[in-house]
Parts: C-alpha cells; sequence; structure tokens
C-alpha cells in the first residue's frame, strides 16, 4: 500500500470539509474518539479524520479524495464488532468513514416482500419498520438496538434466527457499493432469479469493507407469524440436545425458528450478575437450550404441535425438564437470559472469547473434547458454552478460575487456549471465525489454516479491486 505524507493527509482533510462540509469532519480528539475504540474495547486506534457523509454520493467524492491523497479509509457502521474490523490502526494515517448518516428507508414493497434501506439504519429500525408493514426482518443479535445494516452486512452476521433464515447474506437480494475508485454500483434489485454474470453482491457481503463500501441493500422480508412458542428444555449433555434438535427438526419442520445451546454455567453466571433473572429450573441441569417455533397458523395450532413435540422428548428421556412461556413477556424473559451470557461475562471479567462453528453433528464430540484439553492445560478453567446450536455456530469462551486475576489469565494462557480451541476446531471440519468476522483480530489465524490456494484466490480479488489497498487495510486478507 502507497503511503502518504501529513501533507496529502491534511489536504485530504480540507478537501472533505468541502465535500460534505466542514461539520461532518471531525478531527479533534474528543469529537473522534468514540469512533476509535472497538466495542469490547480491545483495540484503540487512531485517524487523520473521522468522516460522516449524509449520502451514497458523498461517499463517492470521499474514496475519490482518497485516490488522489493515497488515504486509507476504514467504514464503520454502529462500532458493535468483535473483532476489531472497524477501527483504525494506531498510525493516524487512516480515515474513519462513519455511515450513521446514511439512515433511510428507501423503500418497502410488501408484495415483493422486500425492503430497501441505507447502509446506517439500525437494525431494530428495519425489523419496526417492516412489522408495521405486516412484516418480519428476521435478522436477530444482541447488538440490534445499535448495530447497523451495512456492519450487518459487512460481516455477514448470523444471530438467532439462521436455523430459519439463514445469515445476513441469505436475507439480503441487492446492494449499492461505492467501489474503490469512487465509483458506485447500484445493484438495488430486488430479485430472487438473476443469472446474469458473476454474483458481485456475495463479493462484498462478509467483505468487512476491505473490497468497497456497502451504502444500501435491498433485503428480504418473510410473512409476521401469527403466533411463536417459546420453552425452555433441560438436558444432560450435549449429545442429548443434538438428538432433541433432531426430533425438533422431525416434528416442526421449517416451524423451528430458534435453537440456541446454553451450558449450566453460563445461566449460572447470569443470575450471579443479574440476580432478577432467576435460574429457570429447580434442580441444575447440564445443559439448557432455548426454542422458539413460529407459526402462520395459530396460536392453538403451534402449542399442540409444540406439545406433541416435547411430550415425545420428555417420554424419550431426551429431555429432563421444560417450561413453556405462557405470554410474550416470558418469552421475552427467556431470550433475555441467553443475551445476558455475554454481559455476565464481562461483569465475571475478562475472559478468552471464541465464535466458532462445526458441522452440527461435531458439536458434542468438539465440546467434551475440547472441555478435556483445556482442563488438562489450565486447572479450574470455566467454561462458558452457549450458541446457535441450529447452525453449529458455538461461542465457547473461556472464563479464568475462581480467585484468579482475569488479565494475569489472559497474558498467560490465551495463546495457548486460541491454539488448542482451534486446532480442534479444525480437526472437526470447522472454522475458527463464524458470524463475527476476521477483522484484525484473526487475521493471523486466516493465514494459518485457509489453504494457499485460497488466500491466493482472496489476494487475487483484493488486488484487483483494491490496487492501492486503501480499503480497510489490514483487515480480513492482510
Amino acid at each position: 500500500m502507497t503511503q502518504t505524507t501529513s501533507t496529502a493527509r491534511d489536504a485530504f482533510v480540507a478537501a472533505c470539509r468541502d465535500a460534505i462540509g466542514a461539520a461532518h469532519v471531525l478531527t479533534e480528539p474528543h469529537d473522534t474518539a468514540p469512533f476509535l475504540t472497538d466495542w469490547r474495547r480491545r483495540y484503540t486506534g487512531a485517524a487523520c479524520a473521522v468522516l460522516r457523509p449524509g449520502t451514497t454520493q458523498e461517499v463517492a467524492a470521499i474514496v475519490q479524495l482518497a485516490n488522489t491523497h493515497r488515504v486509507p479509509l476504514v467504514p464503520q457502521g454502529g462500532n458493535t464488532g468483535l473483532a476489531g474490523g472497524a477501527t483504525p490502526d494506531g498510525s493516524g494515517a487512516q480515515a474513519v468513514v462513519s455511515l450513521a448518516r446514511l439512515n433511510r428507508i428507501r423503500a418497502l414493497d410488501p408484495l415483493n416482500n422486500t425492503i430497501t434501506v441505507e447502509a446506517g439504519v439500525v437494525l431494530r429500525q428495519v425489523q419496526d419498520h417492516a412489522r408495521e408493514a405486516g412484516r418480519l426482518f428476521p435478522l436477530s443479535l444482541a447488538a440490534e438496538g445499535s448495530c447497523t445494516i451495512g456492519g450487518n452486512l459487512g460481516t455477514n452476521a448470523g444471530g438467532t434466527g439462521v436455523l430459519r433464515y439463514g445469515n445476513t447474506r441469505e436475507l439480503c437480494l441487492g446492494l449499492e457499493v461505492v467501489t474503490p475508485q469512487g465509483e458506485i454500483w447500484d445493484g438495488l434489485r430486488g430479485l430472487r432469479k438473476d443469472n446474469t454474470g458473476y454474483d458481485l453482491r456475495d463479493l462484498f457481503i462478509g467483505a468487512e469493507g476491505t473490497l468497497g463500501i456497502i451504502t444500501a441493500a435491498v433485503m428480504k422480508l418473510h410473512p409476521l407469524p401469527a403466533a411463536r412458542v417459546t420453552a425452555l428444555a433441560a438436558l444432560a449433555s450435549p449429545h442429548a440436545a443434538l438428538d432433541f434438535l433432531a426430533l425438533a427438526h422431525r416434528c416442526a419442520g421449517p416451524l423451528l425458528t430458534g435453537f440456541e445451546l446454553m451450558s449450566d454455567f453460563c445461566l449460572r453466571l447470569v443470575g450471579r450478575h443479574f440476580p432478577q433473572m432467576r435460574y429457570p429450573f429447580e434442580q441444575p441441569h447440564a445443559q439448557i437450550v432455548l426454542l422458539e417455533l413460529s407459526d402462520s397458523e395459530s396460536e392453538e395450532h403451534a402449542r399442540a404441535l409444540f406439545e406433541q413435540m416435547m411430550e415425545q422428548a420428555l417420554e424419550s428421556g431426551l429431555v429432563e425438564d421444560a417450561v413453556v412461556a405462557e405470554n410474550l413477556a416470558q418469552s421475552r424473559a427467556f431470550w433475555d437470559l441467553r443475551e445476558h451470557i455475554p454481559l455476565a461475562q464481562a461483569e465475571e471479567g475478562l475472559n478468552v472469547k471464541h465464535d466458532i462453528a462445526v458441522p452440527i453433528s461435531r458439536v458434542a464430540t468438539f465440546i467434551e473434547e475440547t472441555d478435556a484439553e483445556i482442563a488438562a492445560a489450565v486447572p479450574g478453567a470455566r467454561m462458558v458454552t452457549f450458541g446457535h446450536l441450529g447452525d453449529g455456530n458455538l461461542h465457547y469462551n473461556v472464563q479464568a478460575p475462581e480467585g484468579v486475576d482475569a488479565r494475569a489469565f489472559l497474558a498467560q494462557f490465551q495463546a495457548q487456549l486460541n491454539r488448542i480451541v482451534y486446532e480442534s476446531v479444525y480437526r472437526q471440519g470447522g472454522t475458527f471465525s463464524a458470524e463475527h468476522g476476521v477483522g484484525q483480530l484473526k487475521v493471523d489465524e486466516l493465514k494459518h489454516y485457509k489453504s494457499s490456494v485460497e488466500l491466493r484466490l482472496m489476494r487475487a480479488i483484493k488486488a484487483a479491486l483494491d490496487p492501492l489497498g486503501l480499503m480497510n487495510p489490514g483487515k480480513v486478507a492482510g
């Protein structure tokens, strides 16, 4: 990548003031600080400016100026990423491009079941707008009140609805993108079939802004369910959870929209730091599954189907106990338990986080074998294992032993624990990054676990689209 001088950066910043308005070019430390540290506070960078364009044309103007002055750009949405993908490096040579002002919902087509939104629209606003039109936008994750559609697309976010609806990639039909040369590609086509060449859309989804800047998207909508049934089921092991998942698929088919696995320790941790959230069962159980059915017919039909499924599960011994939400408030309380696990972890102290995925059939074996390896390497380490069992994605996190200083624990064991987990994932045919992206956190792991052929193809695409290397350098493929 071409190095830029301080004079060139100053000229770039001045030109950006003319292009998008001085009020939207932030350079003072107290103004730029919120944009320079990632959500986990793992990375803090520096920037020559934080730029806040308000239109796609202004984004294009910024990119054209970046080409002229050779200034690298770091696109940023809600800054809720977990891999440092939207944080600049420490050189001060890069500029952050915040897409927060691109926050308009451009269109909603109920017959085509699509919504066209700009990159800075917050996920919950998309959900709400769809609901007002009698439609469902099914992407749902803990940060939905602050993450943006552009960031969701940039990382190909997953969330709790992947089992039924797929990742963000599966929910997107078309994109508008500013290329690394500052051109605007208008691919906002709400088509479910379009075989007219290479699938450019999928190149940009999951690329974390390294190939261009997503400015708008056409997203799929679904019919709003007539009823939802939510329950917590207690099980003896991850193997039992897998058998229960198979039973749920047989009984509920496409009505099964959520199947989340949580270890006993996860919920104990939530109860420790959020006492108002009580443990849902009278007796402890090794594993708890949060499952949800969404029915387009009726509440009665959904509950009848659910009761039939649970009767089989309890009679066969797969499920040890279960509690069913009787109303919307109880359903929300069940999901709150799941969503407070990361918050409880943060309260407990620093920990080693992993966002991994293995084939669903290998989840239980992965947990058993990797738990044993970690226990042997770090006696007393506490496993916070939870995630989307229905699609094989686990947040497989390691908390320091009780009473051990968390910072010292990380300094001593993080590299070793990462290697244990990633080698186990590799043996099971899995991936070290399921839904959080690569960012800067996992660039070295990408180089370690991707084949040389894959890496060459990725780098060839990057070089072809971004020959100057100005789009989010140092992220994803490095």
